[in-house]
């Protein structure tokens, strides 16, 4: 296995560069998110995930935004996601584009993805053309979907337009989506996952507790490397600075094939916030 850190990059299948960790932002109003992704970005996090259902695009852009400028960083320097909130037709989506790139006032979005699959079959297809036309513009640099399940994203490929690069969704040991997983897997989809350290509900699992001894790390810590040596990009969040902090800390070791096999094995199909892969 290559040797990776903070800084190291996986590629997107249209050619860009996506940091292999990022931070979550769920949760937090503007002026919490602002302060914490100042923390984040201080500590080293180049990988900011946001959403129009988050109410906080202003929040990140304004802290990547003066973080950028005091650090005389560049703006590629700092990769920004966020989401588009309702499938409800073309129009209103490229509208709901140029909102998010007002609230975060980047000049343009670095990934930008469907945030679900609601809203139906011909909803997806419009939300999808409208996001390919401003990919087209310059608007946004990679673009994907998030919670999407198998049935949804064949659909999307039998349209003809671009595939996704990144499906985000729900992805730990407890909850594997080996489905999903081997689709994209094959067609050179990036997994992102949204909630790898399962909202805390398994940190005393046996099996964490037990290689988190072993390697002298966090339960938090064990999660997010399985999460990087499945080649997954993993999304933590946190507001307390020294997890933030400690959550960066797994590039100092790595675990055992065997382990994360192991790990492999633990699906219970735990869905942590929301699950609407079998929806219509």
């Amino acid at each position: 296995m290559s040797v990776l850190t903070l800084q190291s990059t996986r590629k997107l299948k249209d050619g860009k560069e996506i940091p292999i960790l990022g931070f979550g932002t769920y949760g937090m109003d503007n002026d919490e998110t602002y302060r914490v992704v100042r923390r984040a970005l201080e500590a080293g996090y180049r990988h900011i995930d946001s959403a129009d259902w988050y109410d906080n695009e202003e929040g990140c852009g304004r802290a990547i935004r003066e973080f950028i400028k005091e650090t005389n960083l560049e703006r590629s320097d700092v990769f920004f996601t966020t989401k588009l909130k309702f499938n409800n037709g073309k129009a209103n989506v490229a509208k709901a584009i140029d909102k998010s790139l007002e609230e975060c006032g980047l000049v343009y979005i670095d990934l930008y993805l469907i945030h679900g699959p609601l809203g139906g079959p011909q909803m997806r297809r419009e939300s999808w053309e409208a996001i390919v036309e401003a990919q087209e513009k310059g608007k946004l640099r990679s673009i994907g979907i998030s919670t999407f399940g198998v049935r949804h994203m064949q659909e999307l490929s039998n349209t003809g337009l671009p595939d996704p690069v990144v499906n985000q969704i729900d992805l730990h040991p407890f909850m594997t989506r080996t489905d999903v997983v081997k689709y994209c897997t094959e067609r050179g989809i990036v997994l992102e996952a949204w909630a790898p350290l399962t909202r805390c509900m398994r940190f005393q699992h046996p099996a964490i507790t037990a290689l988190a001894g072993k390697y002298n790390k966090e339960p938090a810590q064990i999660l997010l490397r399985y999460s990087l040596q499945k080649g997954y990009v993993p999304l933590p969040k946190s507001s307390n600075n020294e997890r933030l902090v400690s959550n960066t800390q797994i590039f100092d070791f790595e675990l055992q094939k065997e382990e994360v096999e192991h790990l492999d094995t633990l699906d219970e199909a735990l869905v942590t916030d929301w699950n609407p892969t079998d929806c219509p």
